[in-house]
């Protein structure tokens, strides 16, 4: 994709803007948040105490709403007033992108309802850094915050294991200790990655297989984003047999590669990469 650095589309247009914020480290504010932040209206914020810290360093004025997960319902329709009357308006979470795991998803809604025009302005996100960080497959499924009650995790485990990629959740480090049996149980010969303090001072990244998880010692601190690697195959394919070797040795010069192949491996459990490597050596040493 080629990217116009000189593009000003959506820029300062009137709407609801989902305005990703550090999941850290202060400086990973983007310029062009720092500029829809500051012609804002107003800025939803769902921590107003801790959207203050951003918000002082980078000298943003705008005048703050908080929106969080216990008033946000209660606060849309007054939001949505707002957003007819022509104003610009960012929503932004505690951390990382509005809407993933945080409140947004019910304004974002009625916005949808109501023909508002809504902008996302790309940024930092546990997820993405934590799978890209952890050496598993790319192909991942996000699941969000694990359920309160034991039993609800329990379920919710049993349900993921069935998925073959990689697997990514928040947890609370409170409940990693009492949730380890649990991936024990479901997840055995897959590894597991647990991410901390991400782009903070204190930054961890601690990689275990999950056969040998054992309850932490140490309390960890903070939340935790969790990666689970995905299933890895079972090779069950049989190596070619004295039988299958001399069958196409006498072959090899009677059918194509591919007819070999196909016949070899039909109704048996030998990969056909494994027959038409074979096919090839003995061609090429002919």
């Amino acid at each position: 994709m080629i990217i116009n650095p000189n593009s000003n589309t959506n820029e300062h247009k009137n709407g609801l803007y989902l305005v990703a914020t550090p999941i850290g480290n202060l400086k990973d504010i983007s310029f062009r948040s720092i500029e829809v932040l500051k012609n804002s209206s107003y800025i939803l914020c769902e921590d107003t105490r801790t959207s203050k810290i951003l918000l002082h360093k980078y000298k943003i004025k705008s005048k703050l709403i908080s929106n969080h997960k216990f008033n946000e319902k209660k606060n849309t329709f007054k939001i949505i007033e707002l957003l007819k009357s022509g104003k610009l308006i960012s929503l932004i979470s505690d951390a990382g992108t509005p809407s993933i795991s945080d409140p947004g998803s019910i304004l974002v809604n009625e916005c949808i309802k109501n023909d508002i025009n809504i902008y996302s302005i790309p940024g930092p996100s546990a997820v993405i850094t934590s799978v890209s960080i952890s050496g598993f497959s790319d192909k991942f499924f996000f699941y969000g915050f694990l359920p309160e009650r034991k039993s609800q995790i329990s379920n919710e485990l049993k349900k993921l294991s069935k998925f073959d990629h990689t697997l990514v959740f928040f947890v609370s480090s409170k409940k990693i200790n009492k949730i380890i049996p649990e991936l024990k149980e479901n997840f055995t010969g897959r590894k597991i990655i647990f991410c901390r303090e991400i782009s903070k001072l204190y930054e961890e990244y601690i990689r275990k297989d999950i056969d040998k998880l054992e309850p932490f010692i140490n309390e960890l601190k903070g939340e935790l984003t969790v990666v689970i690697s995905q299933k890895e195959e079972k090779n069950t394919s049989q190596d070619l047999s004295e039988s299958d070797i001399n069958i196409i040795k006498g072959l090899i010069n009677k059918l194509s590669i591919r007819e070999i192949t196909n016949l070899i491996s039909k109704n048996r459990s030998i990969q056909k990469k494994e027959v038409y490597n074979f096919c090839l050596k003995l061609k090429n040493a002919n």
